[in-house]
Order: C-alpha cells, then structure tokens, then sequence
C-alpha cells in the first residue's frame, strides 16, 4: 500500500481485530442459546468479517480525507509523527472501549448497538448519571488504557508497520488517487446496502445479532430512525393482534373502515395552529396563576375545548405525525424522519380528495427534521422560511420567523385559496416558544430572551393578533381555527412517562359555526382529525387509529411515549411496554399541574392486551409498507 496509507492499513488490522474479538466473547458469553453448527459459526464470522469491514470503511472516512491532504512536508516531519503516535492511541482507546460498551449493552439487552443506544446519545445527562452509578468506570477506564497500551507498543516497535509509513515520499498525484479509491469503497457500501439484512442467517435470534458488527448496527439505526418493535417489546401472535384491532378499531379484514355520516359534507376551511411546546400547565384555564395565556384561555371559553388530551411524544415531529397519520407512535424516531414515509394514509391526502388546497406553513426551513419531505409527500404544499419574501420578515431567530410574521404569510395564503373559490386546509407550525425563547420587542410584558414564560406570552398574543386580523376575511366564518400543541414544553426523559407532562390543550373555534363547550373525555393527539373530520361529516375510507372524540361510543384512552418506552392510558390506569419485553401497570392515584404520583399495581391482562395490540399492529404496518394509499 501507499506508504502513508499504511497507516491506515494498521488502525482497520486493530479494528478488525478487535470486533473479531468482540464476537468471540459474545459468543461465549450466550453459549447455551447460540445454534453451533459449522455452517451457522462460518456464517456468523464470515458474515461478521465483512461487515467490521463495513464499518471500518466509514468509521476511518475522516483519517483518509487527512492522510489525503496532509502536505509531504508537513506528513514526514518529526513532530507530526509524535501526532500521529497520539492518534494511533487515542483511536486504539476509543475500539477498545467500543468494545467494552457492546459488552455492556449485549449483557442488557442481548443485541447489538441499535436506535436505543442512539437514544441514549439523545440523553446524554441522564445516561452518564446512570453509568457512572452502574458500573466501576474508573477501573473499566484502567484497564482499557492499560490494553490499550499494549496493542501501542507492539504497533510503535522499531520492526512495525507504523514505522514503514515514513519509509518514502509519494507523489502529490499517487496521494490523491489512492486516497480517492479508498473514499470510493465506503460510498459504494452506503449505496449497495441498506440494513443488515446479510446477518439473517438463522432463525435463532443470538446468531443473527453476532453476525452484525455493533458501529454499523448504530450508524444503520441513525439512517433508519427505527427500533423494531417486534425484536425488543413484548408480542402476541400476529394473528391474535390483527383480530384485536379490528375488533377494537372496526376495521374490515383489510384492516380499514368506511365512515359514514347522517349530516351533509361540509368543506369548511381549516386553519390548524400546532404550537410549539404548549403544555397545558402554562395556560392559566388549568390553573397556572402566572397569566401567559390570557387570549387562549378566553378563546378556550368561547370555543370547543378538549381539556384532557394528551401529546403522544416529546418532539415536534411526533405531534405532526400523530395529526397528520392518526397513529400511535412507533418505537424510535417518528415516521416524519424515516426514509419510507411517502404517500401514507394521510389526512392530506383525504381534504386533497375533497377538493382542498393543502399547505403546510412553518416558520423555519422546512428541510429541518424531514419536514418538508413528509408533507410534501403526504398531500400538503410547501411553504417555509425560503418563500418568505424580505419585507415579509420582521423579527426571526435561528429557528424561523417570528408567529406574528408567520401568521400574517398564512393569511396572504388563506386569501389565495379563498380567491380560487377553493376550500383550504392550512397546517401551521410556530416556533416562537422555543429556546432562545427571542421575539420582538413591545409586544408583550416579558423581555425578549428571559425564558420559557416570555415565549409562551408571546405565542399567546400572536395567536390573538392573528384572529383579530382573521376577522376581517371573508372567508373567517367559514373556517375552523384549530389550536393545539406539538408536544409538551420539556423532555420527557428517558426513564419515566411523566404523565402531567403530555397533557395539551385542543381548541376548535369557528363562532358561526360550533357553539362553545369543554370536552372532559380522555383523549389523544391522534383523535385530532377524525373528531375534525367528524365535525364537517367527512365520508372517507379510513386507516385512522384515532376516533372522533365527541361520538357517544368513543372509548377514552390516551398514547404517550418517548424513544423507548410506550405507554397506554386508560381509566387511570398506564401500562408501560419497555423494550426488554417487559410491562408494568400504574395506577394514577393523583394529578397536579406540576406532578403526578403512580402506584404500581398488579399487571391488567386487558390494558396489557390493547397496549401490545395498538403499538405492535402499528409497527407491523410501518415496517411491511401496509400504511399506505396503496399498499404493497
């Protein structure tokens, strides 16, 4: 090889090295579950050779640009070769220790790196809490430095291939060729391979995950944003699940329904507001003494208001899809950031089919967390922060336009649809009440940039500005002003589901059209639309998980989640699905605006049922394309 690339050579030797050894120890640690033919262990180490060659290939991307670029002169001088002396070391640190947290992670849940440990390098405060208290870190620490030296001075010994990298001088021209057909490989492998789909060599579980290397199982979760539920969360016969949910959704043996009407189709426009972190412990109608909210708490009054609904997730992504797909959420990141997420069954598409102009109207680039991707896939237009014109923006941040600019483009939209006789349906997504919570200066009581509260006052008062100036449209009396929160205004953390935490507040104001009232039923995020749908007596073929709220058979229930853990709500009572097939039931004894206390009871066989039903069946069609206008 290239006499500097040799250094490469030796760091993909140790990588190799090590994840072969990896496997090995995994392999002892499951003797007694692992199936031990020849056929399955050439399977499991020859399979298992080619992907560490895989991730190599990535894991080294960065030293090949810089062995690439590195001047001659600068590359053969003493000191850069103490450098790459540090290098080699830090790098032979950093797979050994690798390799230590597979140890650990396979000890916990018996699988390679997957989107959990992606979720744990989301929450990163409460995971290094949680190691430092589990485990002897400073002798782990210790004792992979001590190896680590080891395997660096058989690699510096005067003999070794480290010191053949300074041998001779290359061509400028050798250099970048050589450097380019190594870029080459690894590109070639993100194109060629999706998942592991080359380690189902069996249908033992243990001999799957051996045959995968741990830093490309983590690098695929990333790109896929999935945790398959089926491999980590407890599972009932698929059989048994479908005919579960068709009995509790109604659906048909194609898993969908036919919603009917006794009133006339109504194509009244729609002006949806999804506002950023809203909780509902900010607004002052659930008892926050602070006054941010006062123009939503009187709307609240005014309007059709659900005050016991409750977020399904913790990021804005998670709102928009329980929405826009009515479907509970699926473990790992929402379906708004997964690759195949284009022509689902989306509401977009039924208010498209009923003669809707569709858009979706964010404040900021809409490129951000796959916005623009989902929506304009799913029957929405696009307008974000690059169609807003320089005299439209008079106050913005690092996320977006202010919601008073915002708003003021969502008129100018409304007023389009409206002169081509066309109903509309606008989804708006604020970004205002989010740090660093800044805004214009004026408007409100509160400094601009002093916190959270600031944020949601000011949201409150755009919100009223843009209803004042809504009235004068002539198409403001026949428009339903939905306003609901993405999620709840903090993370929910990786242990718990706090429950208090994802109720949000659901107003639908239209004065000409539905008269004031407080809807007390338990309810989630994904029964947002049907219930709109019901008000304007929509006829469609439906996938909907989520249901009118203000039909008289509606069951109460509620969908909370984070990465990891699903929860299911149902008279006071949340079951929790963990994913190392367990499941625990909690008896909700008390609810504050600040806290809530569970009791853990014994396990409630029925909730426990629904719970695995919904999420299971949910992931089940995800993952085989059936969630979809036309499935495959």
């Amino acid at each position: 090889m290239h006499s500097r690339f040799s250094l490469l050579l030796i760091m993909v030797v140790i990588f190799v090295g090590v994840s072969a050894l990896t496997r090995v120890v995994l392999l002892l640690s499951c003797l007694n579950s692992v199936h031990l033919s020849l056929w399955q262990l050439t399977a499991i180490f020859g399979i298992g050779a080619f992907y560490d060659l895989v991730a190599a290939a990535y894991y080294f991307i960065p030293l090949v640009i810089y062995l690439m670029i590195v001047p001659s002169k600068l590359f053969y001088s003493r000191w850069h070769q103490h450098f790459l002396y540090g290098l080699l070391f830090v790098t032979g640190f950093c797979i050994l220790f690798n390799a230590v947290s597979e140890w650990f992670f396979w000890e916990e849940f018996g699988k390679r790196f997957n989107f959990i440990a992606v979720d744990y390098l989301v929450y990163t405060h409460e995971v290094i809490h949680n190691i430092l208290e589990s485990y002897p870190i400073a002798l782990l620490l210790g004792i992979i430095a001590l190896l680590n030296t080891l395997v660096f001075y058989f690699v510096v010994s005067p003999s070794s291939w480290f010191r053949n990298a300074f041998d001779r001088h290359a061509s400028l021209k050798s250099t970048l060729t050589t450097g380019v057909l190594l870029l080459l490989v690894p590109l070639l492998f993100f194109m060629l391979l999706d998942k592991q789909h080359l380690s189902n060599i069996s249908h033992n579980t243990f001999n799957n995950e051996l045959a995968k290397n741990g830093l490309y199982s983590l690098f695929s979760a990333f790109r896929h944003n999935t945790l398959e539920y089926t491999e980590f969360y407890k599972t009932k016969d698929l059989n048994t699940v479908m005919a579960q949910l068709d009995k509790l959704e109604g659906f048909n043996n194609t898993h969908r329904k036919q919603i009917q009407s006794s009133g006339s189709e109504q194509h009244y426009n729609i002006m949806l507001i999804m506002v950023e972190s809203l909780s509902a412990k900010y607004m002052g109608i659930y008892g926050n003494p602070k006054g941010l909210t006062p123009h939503l708490d009187a709307l609240a009054k005014k309007a059709l208001f659900f005050d016991n609904l409750y977020a399904t997730g913790t990021r804005t992504v998670r709102g928009m899809e329980a929405v826009t797909l009515s479907i509970p959420p699926t473990p790992g990141r929402s379906i708004v950031k997964r690759p195949d997420n284009h022509n689902m069954f989306s509401s977009g598409f039924i208010f498209q089919d009923k003669g809707y102009h569709n858009t979706f109207i964010y404040a900021g680039h809409g490129y951000f967390d796959n916005m623009n991707a989902f929506f304009s896939h799913n029957g929405f237009h696009i307008v974000d922060r690059t169609r807003f014109s320089d005299d439209e923006i008079h106050f913005a941040n690092v996320w977006g336009v202010s919601d008073e600019d915002l708003f003021d483009k969502a008129l100018k939209e409304s007023d389009k649809s409206y002169a081509k006789q066309q109903p509309f349906f606008n989804f708006i997504m604020t970004t205002s009440n989010h740090r660093p919570y800044t805004y214009p200066d004026g408007k409100i009581d509160i400094p601009s940039h002093t916190g959270r509260d600031g944020g949601v006052k000011y949201t409150d008062y755009a919100i009223n500005e843009f209803l004042q100036k809504a009235r004068s449209k002539p198409w403001f009396d026949q428009t339903l002003f939905v306003i609901v929160a993405d999620h709840n205004g903090g993370s929910a953390g990786k242990n718990t589901l706090p429950l208090w935490r994802y109720k949000i507040p659901l107003i639908v104001y239209a004065p000409k059209l539905i008269k004031p009232q407080v809807v007390h039923k338990l309810a989630s995020q994904i029964d947002v639309m049907p219930t709109l749908m019901a008000l304007l007596h929509f006829r469609y073929e439906s996938m909907f998980y989520g249901h009118d709220i203000l039909d008289k058979t509606f069951h109460e229930r509620a969908f909370i989640g984070n990465y990891q853990q699903l929860g299911y709500l149902e008279q006071n009572r949340l079951t929790l699905l963990f994913p190392n097939r367990h499941s625990k039931t909690y008896a909700v004894t008390e609810q504050r605006l600040d806290g809530v206390t569970y009791q853990e009871t014994p396990l409630n066989s029925d909730d426990e049922l629904h719970a695995i039903t919904y999420y299971q069946s949910a992931g089940y069609f995800y993952d085989n394309h059936l969630y979809s206008r036309h499935p495959l």
